[in-house]
């Protein structure tokens, strides 16, 4: 992006929390529920929110001159922060061909983006565009022709982490989105045309690229009719993941091999003895068990058992650079954000990917030196100090 017009974007919306008006006033209010929604009383969206702003942080000064570096390796490869793109389903109903934008984004800036088993784009159209830079997360297909396909696929198009979600054992109920009127397929009612009526620039792109589906997936459905994929994906993707089904993928997986969404360090055991190369303490966005701890709660505790074995990742409850370093500074060595990017996208299309970026940039960069760190590495020695 041109950058005299990624500054006049940045004066505009300084924060995420500033994308996140904006995205909400664009696009239409089930898109919005889909985004935003938890599950339950979602009790646990507040929580991870509320429990990651308790975490507080000794600074350190007069160290002179400090220039922020937050460059980092992960399971041998350098990426220019610590962090990257969560995977999020069904990313074009908030905004067309935002699995595009976030994986040039990514490649650009030099961070991972992880395309879902259930994005609105193929891995074969995504790969490329995120170069070394594509993870994939894989939601278990049943059969294991369809698991070996995808696998293949996805290492052909180039990706090169792995990352096998755990915590979706069943469809949760997502109360908000019922109320809200999604179906799927989605069904043209009388609420959804006001909605597209009164949504203009949303629905005028959604139009050039057609309705999203869950196109990764229409391959092995019989027919690419939005019934038959949901009804695929239903019966045939989910519900059945296991250490044993863990273990297979890890004998066809020569890659970096990701398990995402533990929280009891137990199960962080058990994955070790698996072979995993990284664990993610995550609660799914508390889109799953409005029960569950923060994750941010959930992380101390994982770290501690792993003791450096593996790296340890987190998401849940990230929305700005501060939060970044707050997971770092318990512990975790990377961190992931997926409603912060959706935001920035859906607040300003194209342009909305290289804007979250610099704000997070820009927002860990301040906060490191604040904290009286140079490099990711000062966070941990600031913290034992």
């Amino acid at each position: 992006m041109e950058e005299a017009r990624l500054k006049k974007l940045m004066q505009r919306y300084p924060a995420v929390a500033d994308l996140r008006l904006r995205a909400c006033r664009r696009i239409p209010h089930v898109a919005h529920e889909y985004l935003e929604m938890g599950t339950g009383d979602e009790a646990g969206l507040s929580r991870n929110l509320e429990k990651m702003a308790e975490v507080t942080l000794m600074p350190r000064f007069m160290f002179g001159e400090l220039k922020a570096d937050p460059s980092t390796t992960l399971l041998g490869r350098e990426y220019r922060a610590p962090f990257g793109v969560s995977p999020v389903g069904l990313c074009g109903l908030m905004w067309p061909r935002t699995e595009q934008v976030l994986a040039r984004t990514a490649a650009r800036y030099r961070f991972p983006y992880c395309l879902s088993t259930v994005a609105t784009q193929t891995p074969e159209t995504i790969g490329p565009i995120a170069g070394d830079m594509g993870w994939f997360q894989l939601y278990p297909p049943r059969a294991r022709e369809v698991r070996a396909d995808i696998l293949q696929r996805v290492r052909d198009s180039g990706f090169t982490t792995l990352v096998v979600t755990a915590d979706t054992p069943v469809g949760s109920r997502r109360e908000r989105t019922i109320r809200a009127g999604m179906t799927m397929p989605p069904t043209i009612s009388a609420r959804f045309v006001w909605e597209a009526l009164t949504h203009p620039t949303w629905t005028l792109r959604t139009l050039q690229e057609g309705l999203p589906t869950l196109r990764t997936l229409v391959k092995y459905a019989p027919s690419n009719d939005w019934r038959d994929v949901t009804q695929f994906v239903a019966q045939h993707v989910g519900g059945t993941l296991s250490w044993d089904y863990l273990r297979e993928v890890r004998q066809e997986w020569k890659g970096p091999l990701v398990i995402k969404g533990l929280l009891h360090p137990a199960d962080a055991e058990i994955a070790l003895d698996v072979g995993v190369d990284a664990i993610q303490v995550s609660n799914h966005g508390a889109r799953q068990f409005d029960g569950a701890p923060s994750a941010i709660e959930a992380l101390p505790a994982m770290v501690e058992r792993i003791r450096g074995r593996v790296p340890v990742l987190f998401d849940s409850g990230v929305r700005t650079g501060l939060d970044i370093i707050r997971a770092l500074a318990l512990g975790a060595d990377f961190v992931f954000l997926g409603r912060a990017f959706i935001y920035a996208v859906a607040a300003c299309g194209e342009e909305g990917g290289d804007l979250v970026a610099e704000i997070l940039l820009a927002d860990l960069a301040a906060n490191l030196v604040n904290l009286g760190c140079a490099t990711v590495a000062d966070i941990r020695k600031i913290v034992a100090s």
